[in-house]
């Protein structure tokens, strides 16, 4: 190797040519090198460019929670409300490059615990009350009513319980790397001292909290599905995330009050706030009022459907037990659809017996008419299904709360006055339960009766105001009246439930279940978009 080199450097043409060799060589290496290393680098730069520069400083911060202990000493005779008050504030510092930062919130009242009543049985006397960050009163909240009451303005949640949204996607900006935007939230319960005795609520108590969080909560099924899934386990998995006030789905498991306890899990509240529309018997887009159903719940492994609004004669026929007789959108002011006409049927015109089995209803306008007008491709996704018939004598049902109701219509149904003793029929179409009908209904309305009950049963606009199932006309139940042979139960225009002829016509709404095998598409339940499945 010496002499090799030795030789090179005494040939001036095979020196310079070796220096030029080794320059180019070098010189390669240096470019793979740097192409390799220059992204590391740039970000090294740019990291000590940005060292001194700040970050958007966003914080959210709520003050104690709400607590009301009513007692002879806090709610004096004839002495001042009894108020306590909390604060949520969201705060929002921009970073020193751009010096402006816009952020999202979502603000949420939750009441954990509320064991107080009406003293007088109607009375509004705790009062929430929410003033915004430029200081306004907040006075509108779903399921919440907002009033003046006795002097103090805000929401009666003397029997409430649950979760309310307060803001949604609220927005907060700053304008500064220096000093902090403050938007402050203010939120008082007054305990009303009224004129009257308060003295039963003494001994009761109210606790409450205020959530703000960067993060939405869960409140449709679109927030937990994005397509594809099992419908039935979107529907659990969405009650299963979040506060029932606010997706309006309840378990009915052995711990909810006044619930069923079939370990169902049934949507539940006012029309409007209750997002469970199906289109169903179409793909046309946007869904016709006539394909739109509601979800009555998941039971078992299935999804229950019933018609949004009353069905026809294009899809329950003129045959069978059609009345030439009908509703028009006038009949009734309480009427809550969309149908200039409304077809009437009878339950049972052709027996006049109050037995499901024999009813050309059931057999013919619902299982042949209906199965026929909606299609192969759609009535091969309902699944056949056992229907309770054995029904119950008028005092055990309209005399009666929804959990009772349930026991003694499904549970344990009588055979009085069937002819062919049958408490069960299997098909795939129905109609709606009582129960079905009852437990629709706010939890609030679980403790009344289905009778009128004086004014305070099903009847009452306290009641139907918060019944999504509820439409305003009279309306069949697939429920036998076991105490007379030609009755069977049935929804009062004003909401109460009541027995009757099977030969009246009355409106009515198919009812059935899904295959366990349907799957979620797409769409957040609402009427103007339903879900879709396939």
């Amino acid at each position: 190797m010496k002499k090799f080199i030795k030789k090179i450097k005494s040939n001036k043409f095979l020196y310079i040519l070796s220096v030029l060799i080794v320059g180019v060589f070098l010189a390669l290496i240096f470019r793979v090198t740097y192409a390799f290393l220059a992204p590391i680098i740039n970000e090294a730069q740019s990291n000590i460019a940005i060292k001194g520069d700040t970050v958007d400083d966003f914080d959210l911060k709520v003050g104690s929670a709400l607590k009301l202990n009513a007692t002879p000493t806090t709610l004096k005779e004839n002495g001042t409300n009894y108020t306590t008050s909390t604060t949520a504030t969201a705060s929002l510092k921009a970073n020193s490059t751009k010096n402006t930062a816009t952020y999202n919130y979502y603000l949420y009242f939750q009441l954990e615990n509320n064991t107080f009543t009406y003293t007088d049985g109607s009375t509004p006397e705790i009062i929430l009350t929410i003033t915004n960050p430029n200081g306004e009163e907040v006075t509108s909240i779903e399921g919440l009513t907002y009033g003046t009451f006795n002097g103090v303005s805000g929401f009666d949640i003397t029997t409430q319980n649950g979760l309310f949204k307060i803001a949604n996607n609220y927005s907060i900006t700053s304008n500064s790397s220096t000093t902090f935007t403050n938007q402050v939230w203010n939120i008082t319960l007054t305990y009303l001292n009224l004129s009257f005795d308060q003295s039963s609520n003494f001994g009761k108590s109210m606790s409450a909290n205020v959530m703000i969080q960067k993060n939405k909560l869960p409140e449709i099924v679109s927030d937990v599905c994005s397509g594809g899934e099992n419908l039935a386990t979107c529907i659990t998995t969405l009650a299963g995330k979040k506060p029932t006030s606010l997706t309006k789905i309840y378990h009915h498991d052995a711990s909810l009050t006044n619930g069923a306890g079939d370990n169902s899990y049934r949507f539940a509240g006012a029309s409007e706030s209750v997002n469970n529309f199906v289109c169903f018997g179409t793909n046309t887009t946007p869904c016709p009022t006539d394909n739109l159903y509601r979800i009555i719940g998941v039971f078992g492994d299935k999804v229950k459907l019933i018609k949004y609004d009353y069905a026809n004669s294009n899809l329950l026929g003129t045959d069978g037990e059609y009345s030439t007789d009908t509703y028009s959108k006038s009949s009734y002011s309480t009427y809550k659809g969309e149908l200039t006409t409304i077809n009437r049927y009878y339950w049972n015109n052709s027996t006049k017996k109050n037995t499901w089995s024999e009813s050309l209803l059931n057999k013919t306008n619902l299982n042949i008419n209906f199965i026929n007008n909606i299609g192969t491709e759609w009535a091969a996704k309902i699944a056949e299904a056992t229907w309770k018939v054995g029904g119950n004598t008028y005092a055990n049902t309209c005399s009666k709360t929804p959990s009772v109701v349930y026991q003694n219509e499904i549970v344990s149904p009588v055979t009085t006055n069937t002819t062919d003793s049958k408490t069960e029929y299997k098909a795939k179409v129905g109609l709606m339960y009582v129960s079905d009908y009852g437990f629709a209904a706010a939890p609030s309305a679980w403790t009344r009766k289905f009778s009128y009950d004086s004014g305070n049963g099903y009847g009452n606009a306290a009641v139907t105001s918060v019944n999504w199932m509820y439409m305003g006309l009279h309306e069949w139940t697939i429920s036998r009246s076991a105490g007379n042979s030609y009755y069977a139960f049935y929804v009062y225009h004003d909401g109460l439930v009541d027995d009757h002829y099977v030969y009246n016509g009355y409106g009515v709404r198919p009812s059935f279940n899904l295959l366990s095998s349907i799957t979620y598409v797409s769409g957040s339940g609402s009427a103007d978009d339903p879900i879709l499945i396939n």
